[in-house]
């Protein structure tokens, strides 16, 4: 979409007639995150519909944070004062066919958007484990799916629309502002409202899961890129015991003219006989089919089903991103702390994200591997193992996801960003008086 398009529709829903007034409330209990470790610090929530509503609100208050899906494990978003909730506009504003994108309101959630692109012949080129979270949300976290040749779900976004601390409207787009679009799309939630976002799409597909269980670590030594390259997306889940990799998922394209099979050994690993949760012990009810079934591509990118509870619920989460040359090192030093790590393990997932040019990105000019943990919700114990495999990875200038739970100093963190004083910078620009910062911000930005 271009610039002066996405404008002039921002332009006609500001003048559009208000269909209900703004909705405050106190909370009668605390509110806290998706998984229920984290509580928020104020339970001052208000609800917007409009965008007019939001510029209103935005304008009255001396701090405030966005709150949305709540799927983030550390304060990231967290308000000592105020939350505003843009969870009611989540409508498609605009498919354009020509161009290839699809702008919606940023707090339509993926699982939401992606039936209605199939249905009109498009996708997105890649998907989260999680279709819950909310397309805002992930963006300015840097969230991702997997695949060598996949950037994380940010580098899809063409154009953004943004409430800032003073209540005005600015956009920003990859074709037209260059250094500060790729400094605004991973935003930490740092520069103000995203209200409206513009995605690339492509035609869409179809796709198939295959899963194999019992991967000899050793295998994935020797042949870690093969492996990680043998279809579209590629996830490994492991307990870091017993030397192997517990499931490999794999996920392919179907593509006409092509027949795709599962053969029955995979680097020693054996393809599983029925559909598997990654945590072994739980029901795979949850799950997208898997079992070579053909399927639409946003009904096998994702690990969880969008109308079902995802992953386990009642855990803790944390991720550590490396330069993927350096990706079997790395495995290797956290196998190191299996006896540390396993006790206070549901999960460790394994994936590969593209390089991008966006300066927050745990991916900025590097292609990486992702190392997920989901923890046991212990957080006393989880908060000793993290320093010992942060120091572990510390060699390879291990950059943590944003949203998930990290020890690292914010001196070494802000270190592993060369573009940081400039992203500092940006903030202050459109933030002077600080109005959206918070703790979060403070310490591991500005800190």
């Amino acid at each position: 979409m271009q610039k002066r398009t996405f404008i002039k529709l921002s332009s006609t829903l500001m003048a559009a007639p208000l269909l209900s007034p703004l909705v405050s409330w106190v909370a009668d209990e605390k509110i806290r995150n998706w998984a229920g470790n984290y509580e928020y610090s104020t339970t001052k929530l208000t609800k917007a519909k409009s965008i007019k509503e939001v510029q209103d609100f935005i304008k009255k208050q001396d701090k405030l944070k966005v709150l949305g899906t709540r799927h983030c494990f550390n304060g990231i978003a967290d308000s000592t004062h105020q939350f505003i909730s843009l969870t009611e506009m989540d409508d498609v504003i605009s498919l354009d066919i020509k161009a290839k994108t699809v702008t919606v309101d940023a707090s339509m959630k993926y699982g939401q958007l992606a039936p209605y692109l199939d249905k009109k012949g498009f996708a997105l080129h890649n998907l989260a484990s999680l279709p819950h979270i909310s397309i805002a949300g992930a963006c300015a976290t840097a969230t991702h799916g997997s695949g060598v040749k996949n950037g994380n779900l940010s580098t899809a976004v063409a154009a953004m629309e943004i409430v800032t601390a003073k209540g005005e409207i600015r956009t920003l787009s990859r074709s037209k502002d260059g250094d500060a679009f790729k400094a605004a799309v991973v935003h930490l939630g740092g520069l103000g409202a995203v209200t409206k976002i513009t995605l690339d799409v492509q035609p869409t597909f179809q796709m198939r899961q295959d899963v194999y269980e019992n991967l000899p670590l050793t295998q994935l030594q020797e042949h870690f890129e093969a492996i990680m390259s043998s279809g579209y997306s590629v996830s490994l889940f492991t307990d870091w015991q017993k030397k192997r990799v517990n499931e490999v998922w794999i996920k392919r394209k179907i593509e006409a003219g092509k027949t795709l099979d599962a053969k029955p050994e995979f680097y020693g690993a054996k393809r599983a006989t029925k559909n598997l949760h990654p945590i072994a012990e739980l029901s795979a009810v949850n799950c997208t089919e898997q079992m070579g079934v053909p399927g639409p591509w946003y009904e096998r990118l994702p690990h969880f089903r969008m109308g079902f509870t995802p992953s386990s619920g009642k855990e803790l989460q944390s991720e550590y991103f490396i330069d993927r040359k350096n990706a079997v090192e790395a495995i290797l030093a956290v196998e190191r702390l299996n006896k540390f790590v396993s006790p206070h393990l549901m999960i460790t997932e394994l994936r590969t994200i593209d390089a991008d040019n966006l300066w927050l990105s745990p991916c900025y000019k590097r292609p990486s591997l992702a190392i997920h943990f989901t923890w046991k919700q212990d957080w006393p114990s989880v908060r000793k193992v993290l320093p010992m495999i942060e120091k572990e990875l510390a060699p390879f200038n291990t950059r943590p996801h944003w949203g998930k739970l990290f020890t690292i100093a914010p001196k070494q963190l802000q270190s592993r960003y060369e573009k940081m004083p400039e992203f500092k910078k940006m903030l202050i620009d459109y933030d002077p008086q600080g109005k959206f910062r918070n703790a979060f911000l403070d310490t591991n930005i500005f800190g």
